[in-house]
């Protein structure tokens, strides 16, 4: 279930990123340096301010000391780097991969989820929002391409490969090995009506909801009401309704307000995070058993799972091997240590 964090437009916005954006920046002139150099790309000295300052500010968000945010972030120079340098490593296979529309793609349905859950029409009036709060929507725009690109690589070129790159045998074996682990859960099939406060009077929402609740429960259409009256959901992420959740996999909100209601029976509304009312219907549901089901998806995830780091660890040292870096003198006793750890460490093992 994802909700947006807060009934005021930007900050839920900010807090969903872990983007800080300050209403006053400090003018300071930075004499501009490369710290490092991958293949055709530079990571320079102003790249890594603006990042440490990013990092700096959303420590000071969550509550944390400006002062003693600082030195945390100083402290972990050579990290941030590195990180960097492997963010851009991403960021030039991405385009190696031909992944541009894809990650436009991604970008373009996150924005328009914002859109939809503040019954804004265009892109034009989300951009004027951000505006009016102080935030650049294209420093957003930029953050959030980061993201969906490395997300994006990292599932086509790891996730995607653990996921398939599983034998028959390995499947069986593997199951064979941990059938306590396959056994039926419990789940539950919803529909949803959600009723946005966006422009509108909370407690008139508020009271709207309380009626639909007492139409539905006198025997009312759910589909109907929920054409007539629902915003894109917020529990079904637009959907409208979802079918068999993990009982174990949703939030402790979700799974309270669903305990004792019947199949056919509706909740009472609830607030999603304090951007609207949320109404659900029980579908269906299905009792967990004791008696272990081979499911090939959950087993591929499974192996997945447990494959994943390692192999995320390789293609990224793969990377880097195929990759010229150089590092600047200056920062290389910092960075070089733990952006290299694992072929040090692969290095270490061939000689034993």
């Amino acid at each position: 279930m994802r909700y947006i964090g807060s009934k005021f437009f930007m900050l839920s916005i900010l807090f969903l990123t872990g983007f800080a954006v300050s209403a006053q920046e400090t003018q300071e002139r930075v004499v501009d340096e490369v710290v490092a150099q991958v293949n055709e790309g530079v990571i320079t000295l102003s790249r890594v301010k603006r990042e440490a300052k990013d990092v700096v500010d959303t420590h000071v968000q969550q509550g944390k000391k400006r002062e003693e945010a600082q030195k945390m972030v100083d402290e972990k120079q050579g990290e941030l780097i590195a990180g960097l340098i492997n963010e851009e490593l991403l960021i030039q296979r991405a385009k190696e991969l031909g992944l541009d529309r894809e990650i436009d793609a991604s970008l373009n349905e996150r924005f328009l989820q914002i859109m939809k859950q503040y019954n804004l029409k265009t892109l034009e009036a989300l951009y004027a929002e951000m505006e009016k709060t102080g935030v650049d929507p294209q420093e957003i725009r930029e953050l959030w391409r980061k993201q969906a690109t490395r997300d994006i690589v990292l599932q086509r070129e790891v996730r995607s490969k653990a996921y398939w790159g599983t034998t028959s045998k390995e499947l069986k074996d593997y199951y064979d090995k941990n059938r306590a682990r396959f056994t039926k859960p419990e789940t539950v099939s919803i529909s949803e009506i959600f009723l946005s406060f966006a422009g509108r009077v909370e407690a008139e929402v508020r009271e709207k909801a309380k009626q639909l609740v007492t139409q539905l429960r006198a025997g009312a259409d759910f589909a109907k009401l929920s054409k007539e009256n629902s915003d894109p959901g917020v529990v079904t992420q637009g959907a409208g309704k979802t079918e068999k959740l993990k009982v174990t996999e949703i939030s402790e909100l979700l799974a309270a307000k669903l305990k004792d209601v019947k199949v056919g029976g509706i909740t009472d509304p609830f607030d999603a995070e304090q951007v609207g009312v949320v109404i659900l219907r029980v579908d269906a549901r299905e009792q967990a058993s004791s008696e272990s089901v081979f499911d090939e998806n959950a087993v591929r995830i499974a192996i997945m799972a447990e494959r994943a780091p390692a192999e995320h660890k390789k293609f990224m040292a793969s990377l880097r091997d195929d990759s010229y870096i150089k590092i600047s003198d200056s920062y290389r006793p910092l960075v070089a240590p733990i952006l290299f750890e694992e072929e040090r460490k692969e290095k270490t093992e061939t000689k034993q």
